[in-house]
This record gives structure tokens, C-alpha cells and sequence, in this order.
């Protein structure tokens, strides 16, 4: 009877797990759709992306609309998959806390990452190159596209990893005694 017991425990238990997992997922997937920009753009003929001579980065234009500009910054960071760990709280890059700063930092990196063409330094107009070096203090833009952090890594990836560390614990647990 007690062994009984213990496995309606353990499969509760992995029950729990398996439907955090799938709301969490399904979370995460819908976060990402509701960030994408609809944008109508045309795609230039092959071969005919202009590159900027000299060293370029690309910054948030300072009049855009925080609606806009906020848009742009999370597409860069989700789907665009740029490296924003320097403007999360604790990387170098984190203040000032202004969404313009955050905003241009994102969208440098992205323009770095993606061959530094001006077709990679839109954003939907939110976005322009210059030829000013943005960095300041310990914040420094990128101009290769590598950029280390020493910002810690993102509190979503934590999570999921917490779970896995929980359901193995519960394995130790009903297999150990």
C-alpha cells in the first residue's frame, strides 16, 4: 500500500512538472509572436545592399515614439536574437536606464552581428547609423558583432533549468528510499 502511494506521489508530481513546462513553452512561444514587428518591406535586388565605409554603428533615432522604439527593442532582443545580456540589470551597459540607450545598444549589436549593412539598421525607422562611437564608461558597442558579457545570463533560461533541477530531485527522492 505504501509503495502504491509513493508512485501516485511521484506521478502527480511529474504531472505538475510536465504542465508547467507546456504553459511555460506556450508562454514563451506566444511572448515571441506578440513581439514581431509587421513591417512591409521590399527586399533590394540580390547584390545590392550598400555597405557604410569606415567604422559604423547603428542607434536608436531620438525621435521616435517610445510605442515604436520599445517595439523595435523587444523584436531585436527576441526574434532578432541580438545579445542584450549588457543591458539587463548587472551588465555594463545597463545604465542609463532609458530606452533609448537600451534600445540603441540592442540595435548596434544586431546591426553588428548581421554584416553591418544598412538594411540591418532599420527597425522600422526606429533606428540610423552613425559614424560616432556610441560607447561609454565600461559600455562598449560593438563593431565586430562579438560582444562578451559579463552581465548575468537571462532569468528565463534560470527558470526552466530550476524545473529540470526539481524533477530530477524527485526521481532521487522516490528511487533513493
Amino acid at each position: 500500500m505504501k509503495s502504491m502511494t509513493k508512485k501516485m506521489w511521484f506521478l502527480q508530481c511529474l504531472l505538475l512538472i510536465e504542465c508547467y513546462l507546456v504553459l511555460t513553452t506556450e508562454a514563451v512561444v506566444q511572448e515571441k509572436a506578440d513581439t514581431a514587428i509587421p513591417v512591409t518591406t521590399l527586399s533590394p535586388p540580390e547584390g545590392n545592399t550598400t555597405f557604410i565605409d569606415g567604422t559604423t554603428w547603428c542607434v536608436a533615432h531620438p525621435g521616435v515614439s517610445q510605442a515604436d522604439l520599445q517595439n523595435a527593442l523587444d523584436w531585436a532582443c527576441g526574434l532578432g536574437m541580438a545579445d542584450c545580456r549588457e543591458i539587463q540589470e548587472g551588465g555594463l551597459c545597463f545604465n542609463p536606464d532609458t530606452l533609448l540607450s537600451h534600445a540603441s545598444y540592442a540595435f548596434n549589436n544586431y546591426y553588428q552581428q548581421n554584416g553591418n549593412s544598412d538594411i540591418a539598421c532599420n527597425f522600422g525607422g526606429a533606428a540610423t547609423i552613425t559614424k560616432n562611437n556610441p560607447s561609454y564608461g565600461k559600455c562598449s558597442y560593438s563593431t565586430s558583432g562579438s560582444v562578451s558579457s559579463s552581465a548575468p545570463p537571462s532569468s528565463k533560461h534560470d527558470l526552466s533549468y530550476m524545473w529540470w533541477k526539481l524533477a530530477v530531485l524527485l526521481l532521487l527522492l522516490y528511487f533513493g528510499s
